[in-house]
């Protein structure tokens, strides 16, 4: 059950320290970023990989955490994109981001 994450066919996972440094990727975050260099991200920064507006968000998610989400289309996938603080010992200890595909006509319930 240790590397569960890692064979998740649907969900990339990118975890960065408190710094902005990325520090894990499960398989699927190394195969979407393999033109950046996949697992050789590992202890590189976010802002080195993401446009000035998105480095403002970043900024903005580290300072005073919250978190940030969002659907997109690319390369024929749709994705809802969920950027997240994680605590440790309710510590900030950085952000977590899962890029989830999902379908592109996806059902929306309103319950209760």
């Amino acid at each position: 059950m240790e590397n569960w994450a890692n064979e998740l066919p649907f969900m990339a996972i990118t975890i960065s320290d408190k710094d902005g440094k990325i520090i894990e990727m499960n398989d699927r975050s190394a195969m979407t970023f393999q033109k950046s260099g996949g697992r050789e991200l590992i202890g590189k920064q976010l802002m080195d990989c993401h446009p000035e507006k998105a480095q403002m968000i970043i900024r903005e998610m580290m300072s005073s955490p919250k978190t940030n989400a969002y659907t997109i289309e690319k390369e024929g996938l749709k994705k809802l994109i969920y950027q997240t603080p994680w605590y440790e010992n309710g510590e900030f200890g950085g952000l977590v981001e899962f890029s989830i595909i999902i379908p592109m006509d996806m059902p929306h319930f309103k319950r209760g």
